[in-house]
């Protein structure tokens, strides 16, 4: 009889057939290495599907959090600060070969735009162009940033009100979008979902904004009871209602807020400090104890044999107390304790209050910065570990996510802001245009609106070398005047504009009218003896 033949192969698993079951083949799809992923069954969902029955939540923590936590109100503060700044500036182009204009006819006519828009939207005094009158435009837009960081979307309302002492009519209202709502919290359908009214290929017609409460006194949520249905547009298709956000999918209807990742982490690390802070206050707060050899006995008879009687353990505690206050001794000014018998004196050392506090919160500031898409030094104000390689890096990197929510979130409203805008200019004749163009501003809006946006510039390191670059790309003809001031937060024309009149001014002074490029070489010049040297 012939002894079995080990088979070398491992044991499979088979189906009922006898054939062996398929695995996955992503790794991510199956149970995962262990079967660690094999309770792990999310849903497909769609965007709308996972984000609108917890929008309210999601949204009213990120506003709780950014009023209490200094780094998520900080990580708001970074997003307007670095994508708009101080000035929003309009560099006004119109695509003068669409308009069939000269190029000399369309810069003469974007002077006169931005002269008139300048008055209109920088108003520090009137600030008619907002319809409560407490923005200016460059406010404006430094709101809208600072809700789309914290709610996922900004929603402004266009109004016509006609004011004493305004140039034009055209009203921005702010609303916030936790006033669009459905009426009287009707459930979600195809026709209307989370208070926006959608026609059927997923575009929205109208929104449903909930009246505020006057007379709530500080009390409840501020919001009324009543619904204004607001259209998207007129029938000639100006702007009524604009809501701005960053899609992720299709038939998205809503914006999810950059906090929802972070969210759990951010509500942590408050708690984590208040526990330490009083951890160091109850070891600060006992720096000595007196411990006392007092047999078990005299403890009981203290306590009252064993019922603890305050009045008996107040009068003993008197008397230690009257025994240590009326003995004075001291050493050259310094009092010594002289302890009644069968006590000890314990000088307490504080421990270890921090217990590895910092690297915990270093940790979830890591996960706060990823989740914001914000450097870690900056969120965190803390630069001790930078050198000026990673701070570059750094700042290069978050430079172009900035230019990317300046041009989809900014650039956006403050579009559809002008639009309006430049609507009424030409409709009050503050403004003409250019003879002999071919369209008019309702044939060719895109071509008559089209416009670049000025906001802060990018944070320079080293000044010197980043002055040194910019003359070498303008030189070699890699960029031009026009991006490299944009990249410093300038408006070129208005830079030309000032150096002009500063030199004919010097020149009426008998002064040198040759300094900007006698310094430009000195610059070239320095950075070449550098090269030479290393």
């Amino acid at each position: 009889m012939n002894a079995p033949i080990a088979s070398s192969q491992s044991p499979q698993l088979v189906d009922l057939g006898g054939q062996p079951l398929r695995q996955m083949s992503y790794q991510g799809a199956g149970a995962g290495f262990g079967g660690q992923l094999a309770d792990w069954y999310p849903s497909v969902k769609t965007a709308d599907a996972a984000l609108l029955p917890n929008l309210n939540m999601g949204n009213a923590r990120a506003e709780d959090v950014v009023r209490n936590n200094a780094f998520a109100s900080n990580g708001v503060q970074l997003h307007i600060d670095n994508i708009v700044g101080e000035l929003f500036r309009l560099s006004y182009k119109p695509n003068h070969l669409a308009l069939g204009i000269s190029q000399e006819d369309a810069r003469a006519f974007a002077r006169d735009v931005e002269a008139v828009w300048l008055e209109v939207a920088e108003d520090p005094t009137g600030c008619y162009l907002d319809a409560e009158r407490k923005r200016t435009f460059t406010m404006m837009i430094r709101e809208g940033v600072g809700m789309h960081t914290k709610a996922g979307e900004d929603m402004f309302a266009i109004e016509w009100i006609p004011r004493t002492g305004a140039y034009i009519s055209t009203a921005i209202k702010s609303v916030a979008p936790k006033r669009v709502s459905n009426p009287g919290g009707l459930m979600d359908g195809n026709g209307l979902k989370a208070g926006v009214a959608i026609n059927r290929h997923g575009a929205a017609i109208g929104y449903h904004v909930r009246s505020g409460q006057s007379d709530g006194y500080g009390l409840g949520h501020g919001m009324g009871n009543e619904w204004r249905y607001v259209s998207r547009e007129t029938r000639h298709g100006r702007p009524k209602f604009a809501h701005i956000f960053e899609p992720v999918e299709d038939g998205q209807t809503r914006g999810a807020n950059q906090f929802l990742t972070v969210l759990e982490q951010m509500q942590m690390l408050p708690k984590m400090h208040h526990t330490r802070l009083q951890n160091a206050i109850v070891s600060a707060m006992f720096a000595a104890t007196i411990e006392s050899d007092m047999p078990p006995d005299v403890v009981a008879e203290i306590l009252g044999g064993g019922n603890i009687s305050s009045q008996a353990l107040l009068n003993h505690m008197n008397t230690a107390e009257a025994y240590h206050s009326n003995l004075g001794l001291k050493l050259n000014g310094a009092r010594v304790p002289h302890l009644m018998s069968g006590e000890r004196l314990n000088v307490q050392s504080p421990g270890n209050v921090d217990n590895g506090y910092v690297d915990f919160e270093s940790s979830v500031l890591r996960w706060l910065a990823a989740g914001l898409n914000l450097p870690y030094e900056t969120l965190s104000k803390n630069f001790k570990q930078m050198s000026y390689s990673t701070v570059k890096a750094s700042l290069g990197e978050n430079w172009r996510y900035f230019m990317g929510r300046r041009k989809i979130i900014a650039e956006r409203k403050a579009t559809i802001i002008f639009r309006c805008v430049l609507e009424e200019m030409l409709f009050r004749n503050l403004v003409s245009l250019p003879k002999g163009a071919t369209r008019d501003f309702y044939q060719g809006i895109g071509a008559w609106t089209r416009c670049r946006w000025i906001g802060t510039g990018r944070l320079a390191i080293d000044g010197l070398k980043e002055t040194k670059e910019a003359i070498l790309k303008i030189e070699s003809g890699l960029s031009t005047y026009e991006d490299e001031m944009a990249i410093m937060g300038k408006d070129y024309q208005e830079v030309f504009d000032q150096q002009a009149r500063e030199i004919a001014e010097r020149k009426e002074k008998d002064l040198p009218t040759d300094l900007i490029s006698l310094n430009a070489a000195k610059i070239m010049g320095e950075m070449q003896s550098d090269q030479e040297a290393a």
